[in-house]
């Protein structure tokens, strides 16, 4: 036998998915199905927001200790804090740019859209009563004491993940500070703790579609048609808009750092879904933090921006604020001139990084900023209200999107990425492997 016979074999060629039992394609049947039966039948939608519920509380069980165990890892991971200085500097200047683009953004549509005027008879004749802003930090002092934890559990049991990242951080450092042969047995049993974690979540995540199903027809049936009515310019508006900020403003990120948005968005669609469906960025953090180190991110970046984020670069919920203080304005026939909507910019971009990261939370820091305002009318905030639900959809994907961006270009910026590995993680896409279960 020569050494030409001798070939090794040709492995078959991976085969795809059966497209239904792709995630992505069961949540947007799911939704699909929760539209008509909250067209069809209200009375029984409504009572069906309890799914949407479950799904969500599942996921947030697994959150704060993921963040906790990715952060502390990356810390670990790093070696030193030269590295994580420089990863969390640049992401904190890119946040602030980019928010402060995404409200002015906003301020410009509404504006050019001329959202809510002529609608004083309809917010008049609104009853729907919005949440309570009285949690939500009103000054830059208080949003900054809030940032640090008073109980170590509590930040945990409260879902604050801007606590839960101090914490991180310092018990990342503090492991740091321990003599190699102590350090590696604890580092080693937060990695597999992370991995069961992870799992955890890759078994909530069968019961996605359900969750999404409830929410759509909840939110379908408990919306009058009247109300969707009267508002459906502003929620259209909010959609094209939003829609034009991912494809200009992003885009043009993503192409200034040599990234497809098109197929970067094709990447994570089935993120992308899933937020659709539940209206929470939260839903999908756990799957974001394990799928992007996957794409060439550093687990380490990953771990520090993802999570901090999720707090401080809300592009979706800047848009939204910026565009209803407009619609506000217009509806009561409040003058707002060019220096009165520069001072509400300031107080957005402050207000706007108390934001929640599950469904709600934006409208609550939005009640909170026209509070701050001292003009605006609080009356109008249960006519907003009335259709958020359909408004978040948009503003909690916009989030998704912006922050898995910004975790990509923050890890080229600082020298975390690998090309080749973002190609490789296309190619196995393209050819129907699902990333999250194969190593």
């Amino acid at each position: 036998m020569t050494a030409i016979d001798i070939v090794a074999p040709t492995p078959p060629p991976a085969r795809k998915k059966a497209l239904w039992k792709n995630l992505g394609f069961q949540v947007v049947v799911a939704m699909i199905l929760g539209a008509l039966v909250g067209f069809l039948f209200p009375s029984l939608a409504t009572q069906l927001k309890v799914l949407g519920d479950i799904f969500l509380r599942l996921i947030k069980t697994a959150v704060a200790p993921l963040v906790f165990l990715c952060v502390v890892v990356g810390v670990v991971s790093a070696g030193d804090f030269k590295r994580i200085g420089k990863v969390g500097l640049v992401a904190m200047l890119y946040f602030e740019i980019v928010s402060s683009i995404a409200l002015a953004f906003g301020l410009l549509a509404g504006n050019l859209l001329g959202l809510g005027k002529g609608m004083a008879e309809t917010t008049a004749a609104t009853t729907v009563k919005p949440p309570s802003a009285a949690g939500a930090p009103h000054s830059t002092l208080e949003f900054i004491l809030n940032v640090f934890p008073d109980n170590f559990v509590g930040a945990f049991a409260k879902g604050e993940l801007l606590q839960v990242l101090v914490i991180a951080l310092i018990f990342g450092a503090a492991l740091l500070n321990l003599k190699e042969d102590k350090r590696l047995p604890i580092e080693n049993a937060l990695n597999r703790i992370s991995d069961v974690f992870f799992e955890f979540i890759h078994l909530i995540m069968w019961v996605a579609p359900i969750g999404t199903f409830g929410a759509v027809a909840y939110a379908v049936g408990s919306s009058g048609s009247a109300v969707l009515l009267s508002l459906i310019y502003l929620v259209l508006s909010f959609y094209a808009v939003v829609a034009l900020f991912v494809v200009v403003v992003l885009g043009s990120i993503c192409a200034l750092f040599k990234i497809n948005i098109f197929k970067f968005l094709a990447f994570i669609k089935d993120e992308i879904f899933i937020v659709l469906g539940t209206a929470s960025s939260e839903s999908v953090l756990p799957r974001l933090l394990e799928k992007l180190p996957k794409f060439g991110c550093s687990k380490q970046s990953v771990g520090l921006v993802l999570p901090t984020g999720y707090a401080f670069n809300l592009d979706g919920t800047s848009i939204y604020m910026s565009m209803g203080v407009l619609f506000l304005a217009h509806a009561y026939n409040v003058p707002l001139d060019f220096g009165q909507q520069v001072g509400i910019l300031a107080i957005m971009l402050l207000t706007s990084k108390g934001a929640a990261t599950v469904s709600g939370g934006s409208f609550v820091v939005f009640a909170a900023t026209v509070t701050a305002t001292g003009v605006l009318p609080l009356e109008g905030l249960a006519v907003l209200f009335g259709v958020y639900r359909f408004m978040s959809i948009a503003i909690a994907t916009t989030n998704v999107i912006g922050n898995s961006i910004a975790t990509v270009v923050t890890a080229k910026i600082c020298g975390e990425f690998d090309e080749e590995m973002a190609e490789r993680a296309y190619a196995r896409q393209s050819a129907g492997e699902d990333l999250l279960q194969a190593s």
